[in-house]
């Protein structure tokens, strides 16, 4: 049987994924959607990269299987893909130790004011050499630090916080009992418990209905007064104005942003207008990084190569990995 996987937005280097598939199976890439001809839609086996939207459907006549560069899925109908006998598989094994290691930095640049100390000595080098002048300043050891979603990423995160002698704390529902014991922390059993008892929120839940707009007006309306929250996850489980709101009342000291519910920055939702003109109220408050959280050479030559390899192993042999529609799938194709 011939196998052929087509990747519809492929960059000009293809020897990782060619690499990754091995011998057998003919690849096939595109440099967008619109330079993919018919016949390759038809005749592809499997797809990697980005999900064509369902109104590709109707071509994938042999397509069994759409693996995902990414974690999230939030933006595909796997509803649609399953009740069309396909497979829709992420890939949750690349970028986990650079996103847990960027919500620490974020978590550090704030409790140690390293971006403040930055931009005063920039402005002021002599008479604003003053060490003390440290408004975030946090002993980590001293506080608690919560994380929202103990999945992969939440564990690593959690890891990480243990290091520096943080009291560990996590919400999630989804998991099993027992698993505190097993990492050594502690778990509680709604947000409004962790919210209220955390100096540091982490959020790694991912991005559905039950998720979005999670940390929300009733969420800061639990926490502990002069929080800091941390979001490497998805932007739209924080309810960007609520958050604006909350720290423009001190509920909330800082956050550390690394997605925005709009992608680039909305810079008409207030809380990004305000950060963008840098008012006094929220200066040094807020830490805004591009959605740069999984990024390293070695993270984006893993999602190239594990994606890729997920496809390869189903057509060859049937065992499907990291399927995120199974619900869906009555039949397969």
């Amino acid at each position: 049987m011939s196998i052929r996987i087509l990747w519809p937005r492929a960059g000009r280097d293809h020897s990782v994924e060619e690499e990754a598939v091995g011998e057998g199976i003919v690849t096939e890439f595109g440099r967008g959607f619109q330079t993919v001809t018919e016949e390759q839609w038809r005749n592809c086996d499997g797809i990697v990269g980005v999900a064509p939207p369902v109104e590709y459907l109707p071509k994938l006549d042999r397509c069994r299987i759409v693996v995902k560069t990414a974690v999230g899925f939030d933006d595909t109908d796997i509803e649609a893909y399953g009740k069309a006998g396909i497979p829709v598989c992420n890939c949750p094994d690349y970028g986990t130790r650079e996103v847990a290691d960027h919500a620490i930095a974020l978590m550090m640049t704030l409790t140690k004011s390293i971006a403040f100390h930055d931009e005063e000595l920039r402005a002021d080098p002599i008479g604003n050499w003053r060490p003390a002048l440290n408004p975030y300043g946090r002993r980590l050891s001293a506080c608690t630090f919560g994380v929202v979603g103990m999945g992969r990423i939440g564990t690593t995160a959690m890891r990480r916080a243990q290091a520096f002698d943080m009291d560990c704390v996590f919400y999630d529902p989804y998991q099993p009992s027992g698993l505190e014991l097993a990492l050594g922390v502690r778990r509680v059993d709604t947000l409004e418990d962790l919210m209220g008892e955390c100096d540091i929120v982490s959020i790694h839940t991912p991005l559905n209905d039950e998720t979005r707009n999670l940390i929300g007006a009733q969420a800061f309306a639990a926490a502990k007064k002069g929080l800091i929250v941390i979001n490497t996850a998805r932007g739209p489980i924080i309810d960007i104005d609520a958050l604006h709101d909350a720290m423009r009342d001190g509920t909330v000291l800082a956050a550390g942003l690394d997605v925005l519910p709009d992608e680039p920055a909305n810079m008409n939702a207030p809380l990004i207008a305000a950060w963008h003109r840098n008012e006094d109220w929220i200066k040094h408050r807020l830490v805004v990084t591009p959605h740069s959280a999984f990024y390293t050479p070695e993270s984006v030559r893993d999602i190239r190569a594990f994606s890729a390899r997920t496809a390869a192993v189903y057509l060859r042999g049937g065992r499907l990995k990291n399927c995120v529609n199974e619900q869906y799938l009555t039949t397969r194709r």
